[in-house]
């Protein structure tokens, strides 16, 4: 479908809606491999539907074409009968990424864009107040922040379904530049070198191939550039009020702090 969009000047209110369905039901995808640890139930759901053939919005470029290779090797790979040793494994890998901190590739922006690499930083309450815009919330910001990737993929799924013009696919582009795409190549990267995992090093490259190629894509539709990282880093720059510091006087002594 990438393709055929591209190789338009413009996109009309039906192909915008096929598009915008495709994308969030594509997205929905993804979350559902980064939101918890793969059963068996899902793998072989994943092999039936030959994943990932069966996503909506087919990748072009080389960076896409690899990863998709990478994620239907690990899936070919895996024995046809899924044990519970196989899935024992996963579950580890999936811990280490996700949940313990094992492989230091945190599933949060804040980790990535603060300088301190802390968690709950100016990150995670930029991205709040989006959810909020759209009337959305955090189930459990202590247990899965803000700016954590599902939500995000998640948040862009919805935008994605809700999607009725270009102004729409421009918001989701925007949240893209500001939030997702500063950071998820990084994690990507370091998941892929440093799981245990064909499968998590799959669905780690597969996501950002599919985020970076999506973003490209609605450049073209939008007839607009890409803003450069640059950009971007001056556009979110935090400006912070100098704090009031209390003065406090001696007798026969200027002030002092």
């Amino acid at each position: 479908m990438g393709q055929a969009l591209k190789d338009k000047n413009s996109i009309s209110a039906k192909a915008l809606k096929v598009f915008s369905r495709v994308v969030a039901d594509d997205m929905a995808m993804l979350v559902s491999l980064h939101d918890k640890e793969p059963d068996a139930e899902l793998l072989q759901a994943l092999r039936k539907e030959s994943f990932p053939d069966g996503v909506g919005l087919k990748l072009i470029a080389e960076r896409g074409r690899r990863a998709f290779d990478l994620m239907e090797h690990a899936l070919a790979a895996l024995p046809e009968r899924i044990d519970e040793a196989m899935l024992d494994e996963l579950a580890a890998d999936f811990a280490n990424i996700y949940l313990n901190y094992g492989i230091h590739a945190s599933p949060e922006e804040s980790v990535w864009i603060d300088d301190e690499n802390l968690t709950c930083q100016d990150s995670m309450f930029q991205v709040r107040a989006w959810y909020e815009e759209h009337g959305l919330m955090a189930e459990n910001w202590r247990i899965r922040p803000d700016d954590h990737l599902v939500l995000q993929i998640r948040f862009l799924a919805h935008l994605f379904s809700n999607a009725q013009s270009t102004v729409d696919l421009k918001q989701a582009g925007r949240f893209m530049d500001e939030h997702l795409l500063r950071w998820l190549g990084s994690f990507s990267e370091r998941v892929a070198t440093r799981c245990s995992t064909a499968y998590f090093a799959g669905i780690a490259l597969l996501t950002d191939a599919y985020c970076e190629e999506l973003r490209d894509l609605l450049a073209t539709i939008l007839e607009e550039p890409r803003p450069s990282q640059e950009e971007i880093d001056e556009r979110m720059k935090v400006v912070r009020k100098p704090e009031e510091v209390p003065v406090s006087f001696m007798p026969g002594m200027g002030p002092a702090v």
